[in-house]
């Protein structure tokens, strides 16, 4: 990059966060020809791998723990890569162009990418710190709940959002007896609104999950250290044998802050994935960059813009100073029920496969639009605002993205009543 180290060797590009944004930001700058280089520096001692599956195949038992890594193990030194796990970072200095190590170490880097990703929100309650409580982010978190999950055990799931619902099913499909508890009306009630809401609850429930809404949790009861309960604002109390606690997560920003970068919701970026600092770039969870199709800045903790992100960063980072992210935000779901009987096929009714495109505000929609058979779960759900598409949801329904990112960039009005019929292509409505 053309600057040296205080010992004149050519400094690398820094990245902090063994992720899946970090693994592939590296593999980024590797394909487009950097050749100087490149520290990938991560807290945890397992190499990068993709966080979906751990509520997902991994913890039904059906991916294996080798398929989850970005990269198989030799990958990093072929690639010329130095890998640092284990490794905490204390602290940057954007105006030295280092990085502080817990161990006191230092490394000087030529650009910086922060793809520290985001922590679970720890649930406020007395009793939540006792054996029993577990939260979901990393692999070893997934090996404790996929223990927890077995025949006939009370599992009670804190909050109602995508990753309460897929621990939930998975512990449905593991035989354990499941309640989910909510303080919304209904699951991921800001996230899809009322209409669509309502189609998970349903499906949830045909599945035997108890869902509670609009509930407190007012303590984690328990006994000799272990939880056995979740007393409820009411005066009520739910057994548990495991709790699992869902209730969001925050973007991991606490070295960006004492940096003095600008943060909110995030660390603060511009297209390019640059942030407030010079050659300092964040992308992935942690990222509120700006985003030219929406024309503001957004935070979006899914896989895809932990993929793609890294990319427009690496190519920012070797001076592609027209390489600005613009992808239509995307991300998935789904779990699968065993059928009712032995013999029975999986029907739709038994499946959640979803995807997700586009971005709306929970009051930024005046309309949703379905195309399909909802009560199958066969059908595709359209947000709309003045008449143009801004989100679409696919339920069982595939090979349809292409035409919904289009209707999505274009901005064009559509005709509604096209919009819900099957017989009318995508492409013309």
């Amino acid at each position: 990059m053309g600057t040296a180290d205080d010992s004149g060797r050519e400094r690398p590009i820094v990245i902090v966060g063994a992720s899946l944004g970090g693994a592939k930001a590296a593999q980024a700058l590797r394909e487009a020809g950097h050749r100087g280089g490149i520290v990938l520096i991560g807290e945890e001692h397992e190499r990068p791998y993709e966080r979906p599956p751990l509520s997902k195949g991994y913890l039904l038992g059906k991916t294996p723990r080798e398929k989850i890594y970005v990269h198989p193990p030799q990958w990093y030194a072929e690639n010329d890569i130095t890998l640092r796990l284990g490794t905490a970072v204390s602290a940057i200095d954007p105006a030295a162009h280092t990085v502080t190590l817990a161990d006191d170490g230092r490394i000087e880097y030529a650009k910086l990418l922060l793809t520290t990703g985001s922590v679970p929100r720890r649930l406020p309650v007395p009793g939540a710190d006792q054996d029993g409580v577990l939260y979901l982010r990393r692999v070893e978190d997934s090996d404790r709940i996929k223990a927890a999950l077995r025949p006939g055990a009370r599992v009670v799931v804190i909050g109602a959002g995508w990753i309460g619902l897929e621990t939930a099913a998975a512990a449905r499909e593991a035989g354990a007896e499941v309640t989910v508890l909510e303080a919304a009306e209904l699951p991921l009630l800001r996230v899809l609104g009322r209409e669509v809401a309502q189609v998970f609850a349903d499906l949830h429930r045909s599945h035997g999950v108890d869902l509670r809404f609009e509930v407190r949790v007012e303590e984690l009861t328990g006994a000799d250290g272990t939880v056995t309960g979740v007393r409820l604002g009411d005066g009520s109390t739910v057994p548990a044998d495991v709790v699992i606690v869902g209730i969001g997560i925050a973007p991991a920003t606490a070295l960006a802050e004492a940096a003095g970068l600008e943060t909110d919701n995030g660390i603060t970026t511009d297209e390019h994935l640059r942030t407030s600092a010079p050659d300092v770039y964040a992308a992935g969870d942690v990222a509120n960059a700006y985003h030219p199709l929406f024309a503001r800045h957004i935070r979006v903790e899914h896989w895809a813009n932990a993929v793609n992100q890294p990319q427009t960063a690496a190519r920012a980072m070797l001076g592609g100073d027209d390489a600005g992210y613009d992808r239509v935000p995307y991300f998935f779901t789904d779990a699968e029920w065993t059928p009712r009987h032995p013999n029975e096929p999986v029907a739709s009714r038994d499946k959640l496969s979803m995807e997700y495109l586009g971005y709306v505000e929970p009051d930024g929609y005046d309309r949703v639009v379905f195309r399909g058979d909802v009560k199958a779960n066969e059908f595709i759900a359209f947000w709309l605002k003045d008449g143009r598409v801004l989100a679409s949801m696919n339920m069982n329904i595939w090979d349809v993205t292409d035409p919904i990112r289009d209707l999505i960039i274009s901005k064009r009005v559509v005709n509604p009543d096209r919009l819900a019929n099957p017989n009318v292509p995508l492409g013309e409505v």
